[in-house]
């Protein structure tokens, strides 16, 4: 090792060498100088288990060596097994440092806590809802134990781009440097992320008021090898048949016994109906099981147990699970992944795809995709094999691209800004309009809020009993804000999408989380069949619907989260090119299997008998479909748009069905309102009921009209559908 190990401590240099590291990588060289230098931002961007943690903790540790008051490094992570993770890790380094880590969230033990606060020193490992629990409920000890940090560093900095947990964390960092008197000399900030979209715009998302310059460190000497494979299968129309997730979990068996792998799944219903069938397929073997699920509504004692037997790595064992295991825990090596139906995002497959082939063993993901056998009276999605297309695409932007969605930068994050409100006002007791709004949207991270927006919310929070004004002109919490701020659940600003009730008749379905949009007159599918939306029952959180025809509905519905634009576009050219493949110098790769091969031909086919590389409208019977191959945005603003003009429309996988229609009605109409100035997104979003917009946290704490404008802007886009409607049927 060269001169930048010299300028490490004596005891840090010591540990390497106990380490047996023959070098450092890379990444942890080029860290050294700029996190040394303690007068920049640092963003380190490199693959899993690439040694980010080591690149930041072993400049840092050396910095804040010799510090005894005080933390000198604040390291908050999204995950609680992180940090147990982490502090594991962090062991025997502080250990030859003497140095004090505490980790600190809600099942961390008390002894630890109670040594911290008595004595603040070394490193504190903490969750944002924590962090924000200990500013609220005790602001003059962060102020003296936070006086001497050095160094603030987020892991996993990509789960909290663009969320309102990410907005609240900005937040609570802008709080921190004001309590500590750093504004003006801010702490600088290290961000650690595997996968991030748009690299050169992450900077401003690290620290929006751009007081600190920021210096991004990614890992150019990281080739890792890939090895991909998709699989298809046939969901048989014929019931007696071996069904699709039964020949899936049968070949999850024979690929994954005697080793470790992770298997995701995508939904928890999934994740538990496969775990159970290979569970039975061990039984029936007379072998040992190896196969458990793991999510976030199992038992703390059981993820931890799986997580634990992971890492201990004696045992083979493979976990079916969510996004749980998504992020960074260090669970050792795996020896694949393994992708059951079309991934949500293809940062999230980035995500998983590193979470295999360490230690100098290739990256492997395989992906196995069932789509329905095709009979005269399928759905066009399933005659397209829409969900084997978009994950081909999403593999290609991966591979060829290194594409990953960017945060969505102009989202309001009202609920969250509400929650910030109260809980400055509760850390300081009193403050005035003019400190808030300096404090939150000028030097913090509420870049979207103007002084109107928070006139007009400042003002609703006074009506409904949040806050008060007292005769000096300060705000301090109403009966309504002490009652909230006094919660424990308070320190959390997300939470799960509502669920509602889908009524049919006297009977009761199931529940649907509404994160999507639902609309009266709408179609929806639900257990795989067709209901017309008859009512929606805000207050009692009910959707009432009638079985409608229309033909067997498609088997792949759309993932439920938001997709793209990009990766529509690249679906859109994979059927227009008739290839997937992959090109490697002279030659291309093929990476799916003789079934997959043939679905893939019967989609390409399709797509070019019903000509919709240049007609985005298709008649189909009765009924017509419009394909824009654009992300979710546009595809709802088109829908509302329909469905305010009376047309019956469904929705799935991005492909808009208009039952009972003619192509040139709706193309016509499309044209016409295109030609005057189209409503834009808050306007949109005024025709849908209050209760279908209360998505975050505190949303039923906002002023009607702050809401419809917050829910317009994550959910249409007038301009681009403008702009799609001039471009395709002009």
């Amino acid at each position: 090792m060269i001169e930048e190990y010299q300028r490490l401590d004596k005891r840090v240099q010591k540990w390497l060498f106990n380490q047996g590291w023959p070098d450092l990588r890379e990444i942890q060289k080029r860290a050294i100088e700029p996190i040394l230098s303690g007068d920049r931002d640092v963003l380190i961007s490199a693959s899993t288990a690439a040694g980010k943690t080591e690149a930041f903790f072993l400049p840092a540790c050396s910095a804040i060596a010799e510090e005894e008051n005080g933390f000198g490094i604040l390291y908050i992570s999204p995950l609680k097994a992180l940090i147990n993770d982490q502090y594991r890790r962090l062991e025997s380094l502080s250990e030859m440092l003497d140095m004090q880590v505490t980790p600190w969230h809600g099942d961390s033990l008390q002894s630890k806590k109670k040594k911290a606060r008595k004595n603040p020193s070394g490193i504190l490992l903490i969750t944002p809802e924590s962090l924000e629990s200990l500013l609220d409920r005790d602001p003059g000890w962060v102020k003296q134990s936070f006086a001497t940090l050095k160094y603030i560093v987020i892991d996993e900095f990509h789960a909290f781009i663009g969320t309102e947990r990410g907005q609240q964390l900005l937040s609570l960092l802008t709080r921190i440097e004001h309590i500590t008197g750093r504004i003006s000399n801010p702490i600088p900030r290290v961000a650690l992320s595997a996968t991030l979209g748009e690299i050169e715009k992450v900077p401003l998302s690290l620290r929006p008021n751009k007081s600190l310059l920021c210096e991004t460190i990614t890992d150019s000497q990281n080739q890792s090898t890939i090895k991909v494979q998709v699989k298809g299968y046939l969901e048989p129309l014929n019931e007696t048949r071996t069904s699709a997730e039964q020949q899936i979990c049968q070949e999850i068996f024979k690929l994954c016994r005697g080793d470790s792998h992770l298997v995701f799944a995508n939904s928890r219903s999934r994740t538990e109906s496969i775990a159970a069938q290979l569970s039975d397929l061990c039984e029936q073997q007379v072998v040992p099981n190896e196969f458990f699920p793991h999510h976030g509504s199992l038992a703390k004692e059981l993820r931890e147990s799986l997580e634990s037997r992971l890492q201990k790595g004696n045992l083979p064992t493979t976990a079916i699970c969510t996004m749980t295991l998504e992020l960074g825990i260090d669970i050792g090596k795996v020896s694949s992944v393994v992708q059951v139906t079309a991934p949500h995002s293809v940062s999230s497959l980035r995500q998983r795809l590193g979470r295999s082939g360490r230690r100098n063993s290739p990256s492997i993901l395989r992906m196995l995709i069932a789509e329905n056998e095709l009979s005269d009276k399928s759905n066009i999605v399933d005659g397209l094999r829409l969900e084997l297309i978009q994950s081909l695409a999403m593999i290609r932007l991966l591979i060829v691209e290194n594409w990953f969605e960017p945060a969505d930068t102009e989202q309001m994050h009202l609920s969250t800004f509400l929650h910030q409100i109260l809980a400055v006002i509760a850390q300081w007791g009193s403050t005035r309009a003019n400190q808030l709004y300096s404090l939150l949207c000028e030097q913090g991270s509420f870049k979207e809020i103007s002084i109107q927006h928070f006139k007009q919310l400042l003002s609703h929070m006074g009506r409904i009993h949040l806050i008060q004004q007292i005769n000096s002109g300060e705000l301090v919490l109403g009966s309504e804000g002490e009652r909230i701020t006094n919660s424990y659940t308070f320190y959390a600003v997300f939470k799960t999408p509502e669920e509602f009730r889908i009524v049919a008749g006297s009977k009761t379905l199931g529940t649907l989380p509404i994160d999507s949009l639902i609309l009266k007159d709408q179609n929806i599918i639900f257990g795989g069949r067709r209901w017309k939306v008859i009512d929606i029952d805000d207050e009692k959180k009910v959707i009432y619907v009638t079985a409608t025809k229309g033909g067997k509905p498609p088997k792949f519905n759309g993932s439920g989260m938001s997709i793209h634009d990009r990766v529509r576009q690249e679906m859109l050219s994979i059927y227009r090119n008739g290839d997937y493949r992959i090109e490697v110098g002279n030659q291309k790769i093929d990476f799916v299997d003789n079934l997959g091969r043939q679905l893939f031909q019967e989609g390409a086919y399709f797509f070019k008998e019903a000509n919709l590389e240049y007609q985005p409208i298709y008649q189909n019977g009765k009924h017509c479909y419009i394909f824009s191959w654009m992300g979710d945005k546009v595809v709802n603003t088109l829908a509302i748009l329909l469905i305010q003009n009376g047309f019956v429309c469904s929705v799935f996988a991005g492909v808009i069905e208009v039952q009972n229609s003619n192509s040139n009605d709706i193309k016509n109409y499309l044209i016409d309102i295109s030609n005057d100035v189209l409503p834009n997104e808050t306007e949109l979003s005024r025709t849908l009921s209050i209760q279908q917009k209360l998505i975050e946290k505190y949303d039923e704490y906002l002023p009607e009209e702050l809401l419809t404008e917050g829910y317009g802007r994550k959910f249409f886009n007038s301009r681009a559908t403008k702009q799609w409607i001039l471009d395709n049927l002009v």
